[in-house]
Parts: structure tokens; sequence; C-alpha cells
């Protein structure tokens, strides 16, 4: 659901930093005495290097997508479940509150592994403004639908299923397009914010934790009632699979990475306030990662 300075890509797609080291090193030091050893040399050094950087770290990073957003999912589905079995004694505010913590607990947990994405719309507007490498981006959604879905079908298995079984998905209460609507606002938000303070460097990064999950618990306390307030894709297909009920499921896969698409973008754009217009307008400015 959120992100920390760990998903800005300076290094996360592995070949650019440590391997392009190596082959400077070499260069410089051999490429007047034999430059044929020299490139072969730097060719070895390079694919050792990557594959140094892209087997364990990589590995490390798509189980904390997998821990984290089960976690996420078996305490905010969770309160959610528990309100349904108990007489609704946990109510609508307290199920915000569990949301907002959570979030704001495995921000703080592994967000300096992961970059605490837990949301495909999360990951996917970020590589949409080279926040993230997209060949990253597949292997994180895999990891974030399969946590997901381990901790529904936790739940399910806790909770039992039966004739009256406890759905900790989410469904519109109103029409589709009422749902599309508040789905990209609430998602536009939660983006805009995530940008703001998790990936700016004049922000204070040390807040970013608080700062998400505050803006989740916000839109859970005043969406919930009406769409659920997903904004996450894998918060909604993973019980849409463990209970078999896919109904306006399209919904809350279009919204929220429309809307986090939006958000991303938006901030990425204030981002630039600070220099001259024409830098502003400079064609293909905005493609470019801001490192400061």
């Amino acid at each position: 659901m959120a992100t920390t300075q760990d998903q800005i890509p300076n290094g996360t797609n592995g070949n650019h930093q440590s391997s392009g080291s190596v082959v400077v090193n070499v260069k410089d030091s051999e490429i007047q005495q034999n430059h044929q050893l020299d490139h072969s040399n730097s060719q070895t050094d390079f694919k050792e290097s990557s594959n140094s950087v892209l087997c364990v770290p990589f590995l490390q990073k798509m189980l904390a997508e997998v821990f984290g957003t089960y976690f996420l999912i078996f305490a905010g589905c969770g309160s959610v479940v528990v309100n349904l079995s108990n007489d609704r004694v946990v109510t609508l505010p307290g199920i915000s509150i569990v949301w907002g913590l959570v979030v704001m607990v495995m921000v703080y947990s592994v967000g300096h592994i992961s970059g605490a994405h837990f949301n495909p719309a999360v990951t996917i507007a970020f590589a949409t403004v080279r926040r993230f490498p997209w060949k990253q981006v597949p292997a994180y959604i895999i990891c974030q639908v399969l946590g997901s879905t381990l901790a529904s079908g936790t739940l399910k298995l806790i909770f039992g299923g039966g004739k009256h079984e406890l759905f900790c998905g989410t469904l519109p209460a109103g029409s589709d397009l009422q749902a599309v609507v508040l789905e990209f606002i609430i998602t536009f938000y939660l983006m805009f914010v995530i940008s703001g303070v998790a990936t700016d460097n004049r922000a204070i990064g040390e807040l970013a934790g608080l700062a998400v999950g505050a803006t989740v618990l916000l839109n859970v306390l005043f969406a919930g009632p009406i769409t659920g307030a997903s904004m996450n894709p894998a918060r909604t297909m993973g019980p849409a699979i463990v209970y078999g009920q896919y109904k306006s499921v399209w919904v809350y896969m279009v919204a929220p990475t429309v809307g986090a698409i939006g958000g991303a973008w938006a901030y990425n754009i204030i981002r630039f306030t600070n220099k001259p217009l024409r830098e502003i307008t400079r064609s293909g400015s905005f493609l470019k990662s801001v490192r400061k």
C-alpha cells in the first residue's frame, strides 16, 4: 500500500551501480595493455555482478512483498470478518484504524527492503514515472496477489465457510459507476500522498509510514460503506479468488490503477515547481527520475 525510498530505482533493477563500476575500473586500468582481454574480463564481471544483485536481493524483495501483503490483508480483512461475525463490535472507525495501523506498521517493517508497495496499483504507478523498473513489475504483482490470497484463505479457514460465509472482499453498495469514481479519487489521493512523503527528498521521510497509514484510515472511514475502500487490486482479488465472488471485480482492477497513475503523475508535475517554466515544459522532462 505504501512505499519508501527503496522504490526509487537507484540500482533496484540490479545492473547499473555495481556492474557499471566494475566495467569502468577495468577499462581505466587495462585498456592500453589489452583491449580484448579487458573487454572479456569486464563482461564476466558484469554477469557475475548482475547475477549477485538480481538473485538474492530481488528474492528478498519478493518475499517482503508476500509477507507484507499477507499481514496487511490478514489484519485489515480480519477486522471486517470479526465485525460481521460479532454484531459489528469493531465498528467502521475500528476497521479504519486497523487498516491505517497495519499499513503504517508494515511500511516501517519492510519498506527498506522492498519499498512496501503491497499494491499492484502503486507498483504500476511508480513504474510509469520511472521510479520502479518495469521488468520487476510482474513479479511484484504476483507476490502481492499471492500474499492477499493466502491471507484470505487463512481467514476463511479460521472463521469457516458453511451456509453463511463471511465475505471479506469488496462490493459496491451503489452503482459500478459510483464505485469507479470514488475508487479513482481515493486512490489518486493515496498515491499523491505516497509520492510526496516517500519519494521526495524534501519531505520528512521518517514520517512516511504515519502519513500513508493516516491517509488509508481516512479513506476507509468515509469510502468503506460505499465501495469497501479497496484502493488496491490485490486487496480485492485475494478474497475474490478464495470465495469465488467476482461481482464488479473489474471496478477494483481499473479504478485504483488509473487513480494511482494519476496521483503519481500529478505529484511529479508539482515536484518541479522550483525550476524555471521552460524546464518544466521541456519535452520528456517528466519522464526523467528526479534525484536531488
